[in-house]
């Protein structure tokens, strides 16, 4: 199926990835993890698979993971500013500066 996004946490790399049914990436995100508190640092849609919605379910994926985790959010990537900025039901989850984890 073409539309088939599949997004896993591929802990060893630091990074969630997006894959097609063919499991051939499509985009990913890097993260560091802190006590309490996971950063996502960069977000990248690889070329062919641009706007087909693939960074969208990377971050969705990666915060509800955060939520379930009990993990407070750093978004140092502007695309996951942008994101939580539109999608006000994660704002709980962001971690402000000076802010305890």
């Amino acid at each position: 199926m073409e539309n088939e996004i599949k997004v896993v946490d591929t802990k060893e790399r630091s990074r969630y990835e997006a894959l097609d049914a063919d499991g051939s990436l499509m985009g990913f995100v890097d993260y560091r993890l802190h006590p309490g508190v996971i950063s996502f640092l960069h977000a990248e849609t690889l070329p062919d698979f641009r706007g087909r919605g693939v960074a969208g379910r990377i971050a969705t994926k990666s915060l509800d993971d955060a939520r379930a985790l009990g993990l407070r959010v750093k978004p140092a990537c502007p695309f996951y500013q942008d994101y939580l900025e539109q999608h006000p039901e994660y704002a709980d989850l962001v971690k402000r500066p000076g802010e305890e984890s």
